[in-house]
């Protein structure tokens, strides 16, 4: 079956950088396009990154837009989330999500949290 394991979440001070990752198997990977999310405490979840599948079209979210990354490697079914000059607004749990056959499947989140 799919499975999405997020890891790379962690404390890290304003102005730092993380990079998160996502180990994608259970669907042919190359084929899918991916996404990351977040959910801040008491706000809805927020699309932040899509890439598609070959990992040429890539759009954003304007509240990350020259900050955050995403990029995937194909041969390794995992797709990643660079994160720069991170702001406190930017915690919250991160997801990755993709579409396989009609059915949105997610990962179980990494929490990311910024603070001094």
């Amino acid at each position: 079956q799919v499975q999405l394991v997020e890891s790379g979440g962690g404390l890290v001070q304003p102005g730092g950088s993380l990079r998160l990752s996502c180990a994608a198997s259970g669907f042919i990977f190359s084929n899918y396009a991916m996404n990351w999310y977040r959910q801040a405490p008491g706000k809805e979840r927020e699309l932040v990154a899509i890439i598609g599948s070959s990992g040429v079209i890539t759009n954003y979210a304007a509240s990350v837009k020259g900050r955050f990354t995403i990029s995937r490697d194909n041969a390794k079914n995992t797709v990643y989330l660079q994160m720069n000059a991170l702001k406190p607004e930017d915690t919250a749990v991160y997801y990755c999500n993709c579409l396989v056959r009609g059915r949105l499947e997610w990962g179980q989140g990494t929490q990311v949290t910024v603070s001094s």
